[in-house]
């Protein structure tokens, strides 16, 4: 045994010992493993470094922008939302049909970002028909789970298998090629959940607390400040006086009441093939021009007024509220704080539109709304304000800390007010996604950028930024730095040691008993480390272990592949299991007893299907 393969060995120990104690990140661990090996001549730094360079790193990176887009414009949340409805009063019929919608979104989604997606509608399910919301959060994770056996995308350790396989020259997997074992595991595991639900599956109180449901939502601010019977919009005609006059040269709040606070434009510029429509937060230097239409808050007699004195036509009286929150434009309430220089000067004498360019539009004062002559009004502690305007600009309001402070997380709602009614395109996106991937159109992974590219120009993401932001960088950073490790194992010879050990303790039972070796190590590791990482390290070992005994690798790339989703043992073998833990109100045994009785029967399973379909 060569010093390099014992440096290999001490490397990938310490690595382990680090990723079960939860000391220190995860990606900080791979990161420093990948500088050991550099340190000591193990690998070179291109080696080292190829990781973050591989295609199926680029990929899970867009396809965390898809799956971002998707659960923006809410439509894995809409066909969750119908689904449920249709159970009924059945609590039998809401767990399988709960635990089948988690396992169709997850065939196309991160198991993360599902189990994250229907946490809160499960606990609130739970709760409105009186069941302990624990009764269905560890059926949730282990669900979400095994769902990343349905598609080659719905999991990063498939892609990394599949890149295993195509490094051996064996080719990639298909795409839905691993979907009969996820079909028959999901079936084996909901049947084995309903059958516990009542008796193994703990039924604790849970805290059933979300971030997502405590925030307020546009729509609702809107409804309790009453915005619906005080808002118009007002078309400036040819002959209007306002034409090509600055808005605050109108001095409208003062002489009418009345607030302007979005102008809508047609574009009078370039070859105009198709009428576009341009949005744009109206502030003093705002030029009116002939044709624009103006939103405009205030009571109906006084918009009246306005429009009669200016040459204005009323479009639509009661305009929706809804009309002030866009892709650019958004609305807020804020809270002023005890020591805010604003307290006892009313809203005309602190500039609020001058200093962070919104418009006040209504003060909440403990539950009265003040929607007119809000200029004169004194405000006082407690005060609570609704500011519109453009979503930046609300983003730098919510770094201001001395005066004001947004309730809400205003990101989150520019984010939502962007993907707003886009569901349909995030669903022709995802399904484009998916038969360019079936046909092999372009290579896997031009197809999912494809797929997040789209995704932010048609607006299901608000841009670049909501895009980045959406990216697991942790997980894409374990992947990158973790996928080395296998270099190193296979130039120092610790691939064939590890494969050819397997084999001389289990091959005396055959190809089956090299598999459930392989299978069982798979299990173990997936435990206490990442299903990635386990897959990084076990994908070669168990090809390399095929191919010596000259068995089918598909047979040990797929029993990998299943192994690599089957963490039900502990609270922190997957994140998904972590997620519930907390919201459950779980304690580590639960998890044991739960999981291990489906852990032994999905082995049984497995071992029995994955030969089958993929004779040794």
């Amino acid at each position: 045994m060569t010093l390099q393969l014992i440096g290999t060995f001490i490397i990938l120990l310490v690595t382990i010992i680090l990723f079960i104690s939860n000391r220190i990140r995860v990606d900080l661990v791979a990161i420093m493993a990948l500088l050991a090996f550099v340190i000591f001549g193990i690998l070179e730094p291109a080696e080292a470094l190829a990781g973050f360079s591989n295609s199926v790193v680029i990929m899970i990176a867009g396809l965390f922008v898809v799956g971002a887009g998707i659960l923006r414009t809410g439509l894995a949340q809409m066909a969750g939302n119908l689904l449920l409805k249709w159970s009924g009063d059945s609590e039998r019929k809401l767990f399988f049909l709960l635990l089948t919608i988690v396992a169709g979104v997850g065939a196309f989604m991160s198991n993360t970002g599902t189990v994250a997606l229907m946490l809160p509608v499960v606990v609130s399910i739970a709760i409105s028909i009186k069941e302990s919301p624990s009764k269905y959060l560890i059926p949730l994770a282990y669900i979400g789970s095994l769902s990343g056996l349905l598609t080659l995308i719905a999991s990063p350790p498939n892609l990394i298998v599949s890149q295993t396989m195509e490094d051996y020259g064996l080719g990639k997997l298909g795409f839905f090629q691993i979907t009969p074992i996820g079909v028959i595991a999901i079936v084996v595991a909901i049947i084995y959940l309903f059958l516990v639900r009542n008796t193994v599956i703990p039924k604790n109180k849970s805290k059933g607390n979300s971030s997502e449901t405590s925030q307020i939502s546009t729509k609702q601010l809107a409804e309790d400040y009453h915005l619906g019977g005080n808002l118009f919009r007002v078309k400036v005609e040819n002959d209007s006086k306002i034409v090509e006059s600055p808005l605050a040269d109108l001095r409208t709040p003062k002489q009418y009441q009345v607030f302007v606070l979005k102008i809508e434009r047609h574009a009078s510029e370039g070859l105009r093939i198709l009428p576009i429509t341009y949005q744009e937060m109206a502030g003093p230097n705002s030029i009116i021009h002939a044709g624009d239409v103006l939103f405009v808050q205030g009571s109906a007699e006084k918009v009246s007024q306005f429009a009669n004195d200016n040459g204005l036509t009323i479009i639509k009286e009661k305009s929706e509220a809804n009309h002030l929150v866009t892709k650019e434009l958004g609305m807020v309430e804020v809270l002023l704080t005890p020591h805010s220089s604003f307290i006892n000067k009313n809203i005309a004498s602190i500039g609020f539109r001058e200093k962070y360019n919104l418009n006040v539009i209504g003060i909440n004062r403990k539950g009265n709304y003040v929607l007119s002559d809000m200029l004169m009004q004194p405000l006082r502690f407690g005060d609570a304000l609704l500011v519109q305007g453009s979503w930046e600009d609300i983003e730098l309001l919510s770094k201001e800390t001395q005066d004001v402070v947004v309730v809400g997380q205003p990101k989150e709602y520019a984010s939502k007010a962007s993907a707003n009614g886009k569901a349909p395109i995030a669903g022709a996106i995802m399904l484009l996604m998916v038969v360019l991937m079936i046909f092999e159109v372009f290579p896997a992974v031009v197809s999912v950028l494809i797929g997040a590219v789209l995704m932010i120009i048609t607006g299901c993401l608000r841009n670049m930024d909501d895009a980045y932001s959406e990216m697991n960088f942790e997980s894409i950073v374990l992947i990158a730095a973790m996928l080395p490790m296998a270099t190193a194992l296979e130039k120092t010879g610790g691939m064939e040691l590890i494969s050819t050990g397997i084999i001389d303790l289990l091959g005396g039972f055959g190809a089956m008993g090299v598999l459930i070796g392989v299978y069982w190590l798979t299990i173990i590791f997936g435990q206490v480390i990442s299903n990635t990482a386990t897959a990084v390290l076990f994908a070669p070992i168990a090809l390399n272990a095929a191919l010596a005994i000259d068995a089918n690798p598909y047979t040990f790339a797929m029993m990998v592949t299943a192994a690599s989703a089957m963490a039900f043992l502990t609270p922190f073998s997957s994140p998904t299991n972590a997620l519930v833990m907390t919201a459950g109100g779980y304690k580590f045994f639960d998890f044991v007893k739960v999981g291990m009785p489906l852990q032994i029967i999905m082995f049984i399973v497995m071992i029995i299907v994955i030969p089958i379909l993929y004779p040794l």
